[in-house]
């Protein structure tokens, strides 16, 4: 059964048949050739979309499409712009630090693909960076969109391998903050070399005018983030707090929402959300299927017999994490293996919240590599490109990423100080 499923979604993904028909596809012949009943697929695609967590998902993508119509992503652009556009490749700067910030509200490295790229990719073409940089810079750096907190990975790993949703956000600052830094070094060393970005600095607003320009946008990160490290609401009662929040900006304050603006928002959130519950939908089914045929628990028996060190577990779950995240959705990723690596890695003294932040920032490495990155999907949606032109341009962004995912696994206290010192009894 196991053969065929895998061949089926292999020969599907040569045929570029879209990811959720692939997986749901070959999910069908695995039930047929296992005898099962047909019933089985619509219980299993049901179960994997009914859990609370996931209610996040539209309500996040719906905010990121209030933000970026509101007039909040533009201000968080500018703010952004005028701390760091000062500098030769202040725009590429720009890009990732907008992304960080507007990370701490969306939760979705797809909504913030779409919310920022849809306002820095023709601003960095317009300032003669190459289509095919700002497309996979601005992949790249929505990524920060699950890693820094609040991220839906987090709280999938969280309810998937039973760890502390709070704990798991305050230990993704340490790794959030660490790719933002990496990344803004590398595209200020790289646009050195290159020559470009002399005029990044055009049209950059003071500092205190930016900030105050952005007050409003500036405190809708300080709103979620208190409210859920304060008790007042969970992670995913925040997501419909930044949606009421983002409505009463972009409506009432900054008044650039109308109603027909609304119905379109409405609308273009519906059927993102919708394609994403269809791809974890489809997912949820080939993760009962796999598990069913006792798939990950030989590969998790096999890495701690074969593996014997903590150091080679490490390297050996990133190795595997990084081809599986290159075809299989992050979320759907999560939701098959944590359960099962995660007792895995605790035999082996590694701490579970520090374990989570290996697994979220690798699997997100998956939305930013072909061939089934969402990111990528949307970058090259923005940018009007197809997704070959981009590759070339993306290898050093994942090269980058990669690094830091190493510094993340082999040094625990970038994740884990923070947690300590906030949760110290």
């Amino acid at each position: 059964m196991t053969a065929i499923m895998v061949s089926t979604m292999v020969l599907c993904f040569a045929l570029t048949i879209s990811v959720a028909v692939s997986i749901g596809l070959a999910s069908i012949l695995g039930i047929q050739a296992s005898n099962a009943h047909m019933l089985i697929s619509v219980k299993e695609m049901f179960n994997a979309i009914n859990k609370f967590p996931l209610a996040a998902i539209p309500f996040f993508i719906l905010a990121g499409n209030l933000m970026e119509t509101g007039g909040i992503s533009k201000r968080l652009v500018e703010f952004a712009k005028s701390l760091v556009g000062g500098v030769q490749g202040g725009l590429p700067m720009t890009c990732v630090l907008t992304c960080m910030i507007f990370a701490a509200v969306s939760g979705s490295s797809v909504a913030t693909t779409f919310a920022i790229g849809a306002i820095l990719i023709p601003a960095l073409i317009k300032h003669g960076y190459p289509v095919t940089y700002a497309a996979a810079l601005q992949a790249t750096s929505a990524e920060l969109g699950v890693v820094i907190p609040p991220s839906i990975p987090m709280i999938l790993y969280g309810v998937s391998a039973e760890v502390s949703i709070g704990e798991l956000f305050i230990a993704g600052f340490g790794p959030g903050a660490l790719i933002g830094g990496a990344l803004m070094l590398f595209v200020w060393a790289w646009c050195k070399w290159k020559g470009l970005g002399k005029n990044d600095g055009d049209g950059r607003l003071p500092v205190g005018k930016a900030t105050l320009q952005a007050g409003w946008a500036l405190l809708m990160p300080v709103i979620i983030l208190g409210g859920i490290y304060g008790g007042i609401f969970t992670p995913t009662e925040a997501s419909a707090v930044a949606v009421l929040y983002a409505l009463v900006v972009g409506m009432l304050i900054y008044r650039e929402i109308t109603l027909f603006n609304l119905y379109v928002i409405l609308r273009k959130s519906v059927i993102s959300s919708a394609v994403i519950m269809f791809i974890i939908a489809n997912a949820g089914l080939f993760a009962f299927l796999i598990t069913r045929a006792g798939v990950p628990e030989a590969i998790g028996r096999w890495l701690e017999e074969v593996l014997r060190s903590p150091a080679y577990f490490l390297l050996g779950v990133n190795a595997a994490l990084f081809l599986i995240g290159m075809f299989i959705e992050t979320s759907a990723a999560i939701i098959v293996l944590a359960p099962i690596l995660a007792p895995v890695a605790q035999h082996f003294g590694v701490d579970p919240v520090h374990f989570g932040l290996i697994m979220v920032v690798n699997l997100a490495l998956g939305m930013i590599t072909p061939p089934f990155g969402v990111n990528l999907f949307a970058a090259c949606t923005v940018a009007r490109i197809s997704l070959d032109r981009i590759i070339r341009q993306l290898l050093p962004f994942v090269l980058v990423i990669f690094a830091c995912l190493m510094v993340i696994t082999y040094v625990p206290a970038l994740s884990l100080a923070l947690r300590d010192l906030a949760f110290a009894r």
